[in-house]
């Protein structure tokens, strides 16, 4: 890796980490400058703005929830589990669980919804290839792929993303996917089998 390439990343972490702990909207470039001890002139090389920043910090943020997206694709395992696979590839893992958490916080509303946003756009195009898949087994019996895809996933991420869930909300989440994809009831009922019904009961 190249010294400039080296830096660039290293700047990256460090606004990625202000970011979280103390919000987008609350950190300034003169403090991520301070923070990484460089000149004003080595930032503004690397970066024209703090938007800028932030759009590649969030690139940085969700490049391997995509790299494991993009994995399943070539699984030989049903299409429907294909599908459950790429959607909790994108949601945080326990050690991920205060990144998540603090995109919530007031501060970080415009960076949380940029990650949703970009997220919802690289993986639109991943998971439209497995539903087709899905559809070309008789699977599936849908239309407008795309558009379904993002609906699917802006259901996930309302059911999933808010920290607790009930059984009723993880049956509405299968039957309403079901019908977006015009699969069989029943085709995505296996979605019980992987919930970890300790949450579930926190959540009733």
């Amino acid at each position: 890796m190249k010294k400039g390439e080296k830096r660039k990343k290293e700047l990256l972490k460090i606004a990625y980490d202000m970011f979280i702990t103390q919000g987008y909207e609350n950190t300034s470039v003169d403090e991520i400058i301070e923070k990484a001890q460089i000149a004003k002139g080595t930032y503004y090389y690397h970066f024209q703005s703090k938007e800028q920043m932030l759009e590649e910090v969030i690139d940085m943020m969700i490049a391997s929830e995509t790299e494991m997206a993009e994995q399943v694709i070539g699984m030989d395992i049903p299409v429907p589990q294909k599908i459950v696979m790429i959607i909790t590839s994108v949601k945080p893992t326990e050690a991920e669980q205060p990144i998540k958490n603090a995109l919530f916080q007031p501060d970080n509303v415009l960076m949380h919804h940029k990650v949703r946003k970009k997220l919802i756009n690289v993986i639109t195009p991943i998971l439209s290839e497995v539903i087709k898949e899905g559809v070309n087994e008789g699977i599936f019996e849908c239309d407008n792929i795309p558009e379904r895809v993002k609906m699917l996933l802006i259901l996930s991420d309302g059911t999933f993303n808010e920290g607790t869930f009930s059984e009723q909300d993880i049956s509405v989440f299968i039957d309403m996917t079901e019908k977006l994809l015009g699969a069989e009831k029943g085709t995505m009922g296996f979605i019980y089998d992987l919930i970890d019904k300790s949450d579930m009961e926190a959540a009733e």
